[in-house]
């Protein structure tokens, strides 16, 4: 085999594997061998490729290769705020049970020289072909890639593809990733929101086990919905309204002719009733009018995806999805063109007679075909053009004569059916008939009458499933009088226009660009899956209540989210992407930026969706689970990270906390006062604090567990009832955490005793910084800022007798919440600069109270303080006095050879002294 390249060949599935190989080696010296995975046979053949000797083999994935996921720590539902899956990182990996596959082609790109890929020549198939593409590569970076463009699994198709391949398309493998990643945030965000939202409040009749009923969210899938939900309530607000309108019959000996009242109908049944008997003292009619023209109906323009899906629906009643699965097996036998395609032309180099020439034996439409095929009928017409063109397939026709195959079903055989009659006709010449309109005068009032006859029907010979249906009326001539055999007023009620069928969904989708053609069928059936729409005997569509319910919710929010035009935008930039006017990163940036500020602004309005479901279902007695509480209610941006949102959370232990949803990443955490029975987030925002928004929450206190002169249900802020702010600026809300401290830091998993651990606090915060003045080095609780805000209002909590040592400044009278010192009282300086600190008791005892020092603290004593004195004199003043922080914690993080709080013992100047 000298001078022979091998080359690798993938197909998108084993089936179309198999028929390429059986083609290109006309089944002759084709060997088959199994690959890693025993669905995925490999194939091999000698073949040339323009003149060069290859050695084939030829594989196979099913479909995608890879998948769009995020990483691991946001894959769970309460691992993140859903406002963090927008930016969230995401990664394509092989999934599990893909893996054979994958290891297939490495073992085979290994050794070969030429990658060719055989992938569906759409978006798709192209993303497809470079999963492939990054696997091969991946162990060979050297291999030639190539790619083959065909649209049919026929001999010349496939032939011509391999003696003429191309290079991949990456725009085309972008567009799929842009809206893959798209779809993926946005749909994982809103499913996740309004399912942990609404699943445990309401008792949702549509599911059998609620506790693990998803309320999904796609940004196609929520679309379509709107449409059925629109139209339903188009129904639901229709009032008929009577009318009336005036009918007139002649007869004669050639026939019966009825006329019609021009006006149509009038609401009013006074002015109806005098019109009326104008006409009826003045019978005579006299013609004013006669019309003779030669009329057209043209056959329809030639076989896309949408027209098969929506045709099918119409003649057949049958589903798009179930359309496109026997339509793709059809496909993949070789009788029909890929069926999916926007293109509803041929072009000027498709051999349309050849195509025709291959139906003329069959025995219902044969004859038909061959009509066309002769000169003197007059029967051939080239096709109309519907103004489609996706550069990548024709239009659906058929590529093989059959009269039936052994194992195909009633729908096979009318589909194939459908796609023969349907190319027979667009390839006709239209129907002509003759059409006469006749025009009367009856005091004064117009009426008109008109009758059709079909000249001659043409493609309507072959295309059973139209009709042209006419009337034949008698002859008049203009002047000529003649007296109605009846003149009467008929009344009559307005109708609401009917449900959406699937043809009329088709239809609005296709309009509205929600979806391509590969997709459409996917998205209604979801729907149904999904149980937020019904389809009836008549394939028309209604929604359920759930259905109802949610898209009503986003409706009142006054955003239109399950309207078309948001996706409508974004296929058409993902349109741009495919044809490379936009970058792929250009259209993520934009689509998810819009998204997330209506995902941001939905969150804020989730009252409208409680609200809606509320008029549908019952609200559910079950006591809110885990899944609730561990998203929690978003409070502000996180002030640490600046990535993720603050939310009000509460433990496992019943304690409020307001943390970062990006924990374990992010630790920043605001402690509540553990003295609260109730809060939740609301929609007022307050007016201080900065970076906003930050929204007020609302409080409702143990009334036995605070201080006299508290109000149970808080007043903060001035802003109504029981709201606080976290922000810093709630004077009430700091003093209630002072006096109260905050609720245990500890799990209810018997990790220890469920003591405040102030360490952990002090730790937290030492990490974080203040929440007051974002400063680190104090806590929230020592803030100057606070306490020189807050000391006019506060002045009970000075004490005038009790003064700083160091800096003179009034000390502030704080209580301890820690294990061992629970309750009792200490004085501290409010200045970062001094550290001073005494006992209540030790003041009434008569000491001086001590400063914290700075250096040359006694090392023996991890827990005590000494003063700010240089010298070692100090020291044993230093041992008889115990430190604490602001919480009443030992202060142990500091120098332990001299206590200096502001460096560690490696680089203390006194060390080995």
């Amino acid at each position: 085999m000298s001078g022979t390249i091998k080359v690798l060949n993938v197909a998108e599935k084993p089936s179309v594997a198999k028929s390429v190989s059986g083609i290109l080696s006309r089944n002759q010296a084709l060997r088959v061998r199994d690959g890693r995975s025993r669905y995925n046979r490999i194939f091999e053949f000698n073949y040339s490729i323009r003149g060069q000797p290859c050695h084939m083999l030829f594989t196979s994935v099913t479909g995608h290769l890879m998948e769009l996921e995020f990483e691991d720590r946001f894959r769970k539902w309460h691992s993140c705020d859903p406002l963090d899956l927008y930016h969230a990182p995401v990664r394509k990996f092989v999934p599990e049970d893909k893996l054979d596959i994958k290891r297939t082609l490495e073992e085979e790109a290994r050794r070969c020289q030429w990658l060719v890929l055989w992938l569906d020549c759409d978006r798709e198939g192209e993303n497809i072909a470079f999963e492939v593409i990054n696997v091969c590569r991946a162990v060979n970076r050297h291999l030639t890639i190539r790619r083959a463009r065909f649209s049919a699994l026929i001999d010349r198709e496939i032939h011509h593809a391999m003696q003429n391949l191309i290079d991949p398309n990456p725009w085309f493998s972008d567009a799929v990733d842009a809206r893959q990643e798209i779809d993926l945030r946005i749909g994982a965000s809103f499913t996740r929101f309004q399912t942990m939202l609404l699943r445990d409040k309401f008792v949702i009749d549509s599911a059998t086990d609620d506790r693990n009923l998803v309320l999904s969210y796609g940004p196609c899938q929520f679309a379509t919905l709107g449409f059925v939900v629109e139209r339903y309530w188009e129904v639901q607000s229709h009032e008929p309204e009577e009318f009336w309108t005036i009918n007139c019959s002649h007869r004669s000996d050639e026939g019966v002719a009825t006329f019609n009242w021009m006006r149509g109908h009038l609401f009013d049944y006074t002015c109806a009733v005098i019109v009326y008997e104008m006409c009826v003292q003045e019978p005579t009619a006299t013609v004013t009018k006669v019309q003779h023209k030669e009329k057209l109906k043209y056959p329809p323009y030639p076989l896309n995806t949408i027209e098969l899906e929506k045709r099918a629906s119409r003649y057949f009643r049958m589903s798009s999805e179930h359309t496109m699965k026997v339509a793709e097996e059809l496909y993949q036998a070789g009788f029909i063109s890929y069926p999916r395609t926007e293109t509803d032309c041929f072009s000027s180099r498709t051999d349309l007679h050849a195509i025709v020439q291959e139906q003329q034996g069959h025995p219902d439409w044969g004859s038909y075909a061959q009509r066309l095929l002769d000169p003197e009928t007059g029967l051939w017409r080239n096709p109309g053009s519907g103004g489609h063109d996706d550069k990548a397939h024709p239009p659906i026709h058929p590529t093989k004569f059959s009269t039936g195959e052994h194992g195909w079903s009633q729908d096979h055989r009318t589909l194939y059916e459908l796609v023969v009659r349907h190319f027979l006709a667009c390839v006709s010449q239209p129907a002509v008939g003759a059409e006469t309109t006749v025009e009367i005068d009856i005091a004064g009032e117009l009426f008109s009458a008109s009758g059709r006859v079909i000249l001659e029907r043409n493609y309507l010979d072959v295309y059973r499933y139209e009709s042209w249906g006419g009337s034949m009326i008698p002859t008049y001539t203009v002047g000529q009088q003649f007296a109605p055999a009846s003149l009467t007023l008929d009344t009559g009620v307005t109708r609401p226009p009917p449900l959406l069928s699937e043809a009329d969904l088709l239809s609005c989708m296709d309009k509205a660009g929600i979806g391509t053609d590969a997709t459409m069928h996917d998205h209604i059936k979801k729907l149904l899956d999904r149980f937020y729409a019904t389809k009836d005997s008549n394939t028309r569509f209604s929604p359920t209540n759930l259905g109802e319910a949610l898209v009503m919710g986003y409706d009142d929010m006054g955003y239109e989210l399950w309207k078309p035009n948001l996706r409508s935008m974004m296929e058409f930039d993902m349109k741009e992407v495919s044809v490379g006017n936009k970058s792929k990163d250009e259209v993520l940036a934009t689509c998810l930026q819009q998204m997330k500020a209506c995902f941001f602004d939905a969150r804020l309005n989730k009252v409208k969706l409680l609200e809606a479901m509320a008029v549908f279902f019952e609200r559910s007695n079950r006591a809110v689970g885990g899944d609730n509480y561990a998203a929690g209610e978003v409070v502000r941006q996180c002030d640490l990270c600046q990535e993720s949102s603050m939310v009000l959370k509460k433990n496992r232990d019943g304690n409020f906390m307001v943390g970062c949803s990006g924990f374990p990443q992010c630790r920043n955490a605001i402690w509540l006062p553990g003295s609260i029975l109730e809060a939740a987030v609301t929609s007022n925002i307050c007016s201080s604090c900065n970076p906003g928004p930050v929204y007020l929450i609302q409080f409702k206190f143990l009334q036995i567990e605070i201080p006299p002169g508290f109000n149970a249900n808080h007043l903060g802020k001035d802003i109504g009832p029981m709201t606080g702010c976290i922000g810093g600026c709630d004077d009430t809300l700091r003093q209630l955490i002072e006096i109260c401290g905050t609720g245990s830091r500890m799990s209810a998993r018997g990790r220890g005793p469920t003591t405040t651990s102030s360490n952990g606090q002090r730790s937290s915060n030492r990490h974080n910084g203040c929440v007051h003045c974002q400063q680190t080095g104090h806590s929230s609780n020592d803030c100057p800022s606070q306490f020189s805000r807050s000391r006019n209002s506060q002045s009970h909590t000075h004490s005038e007798n009790v003064s700083c040592s160091t800096c003179g400044m009034p000390c502030v009278l704080r209580t301890a919440n820690t294990a061992n010192n629970r309750g009792r009282k200490f004085y501290s300086c409010p200045s970062q600069e001094c550290n001073f600190f005494i006992w209540e008791d030790g003041v009434s005892n008569g000491n001086d109270g001590r400063s914290i020092p700075s250096t040359n603290c006694s090392a023996s004593n991890s827990g005590r303080r000494g003063g700010r004195g240089q010298s070692g004199r100090n020291r044993s003043h230093a041992a008889d006095t115990t430190f604490v922080s602001a919480t009443g914690d030992p202060v142990s993080n500091r120098c332990y050879v001299c206590g200096d709080p502001s460096h560690f013992a490696n680089v203390c100047p006194n060390r080995g002294m």
